[in-house]
């Protein structure tokens, strides 16, 4: 068994979309748009196959993310280097994303850097 893809809500669908493209190498669908409900998506592939899945709809909440809330909380990216965690951890810090830790190794031997993405999302880069 394995996960087939994770979807998010997104308020800004084509910003969410460049910004795992520019960030994470995503390429993109060319999008879904159910013309009744308005409902819109794309599904994002990554190199190693796993898909990610944004959507939009009118009328949705947008609750503040506080990330020591209960549930999912973040997505993870592995990198294959620290080189890597290092050079894209900088560079999404220089275009004004918060980095809210690392990187570093943590103490149960990750090397890694968690910051906040498009829309307040938490991701996880790591080797």
């Amino acid at each position: 068994m394995r996960i087939e893809h994770i979807a998010m809500y997104v308020k800004d669908l084509e910003a969410a979309k460049e910004f795992f493209i520019k960030y994470f190498n995503a390429t993109s669908n060319e999008g879904y748009h159910n013309k009744i409900t308005d409902f819109r998506s794309y599904f994002l592939s990554f190199d190693d196959g796993a898909r990610l899945e944004i959507m939009n709809r009118p009328q949705m909440v947008d609750d503040e993310k506080n990330l020591n809330r209960r549930g999912y909380i973040h997505i993870a990216f592995s990198l294959g280097s620290k080189a890597a965690v290092d050079a894209l951890t900088e560079r999404i810090k220089n275009d004004g994303y918060d980095v809210i830790s690392g990187p570093r190794t943590t103490g149960d031997g990750y090397y890694e850097s968690c910051i906040v993405g498009i829309e307040g999302n938490q991701i996880e880069i790591t080797v």
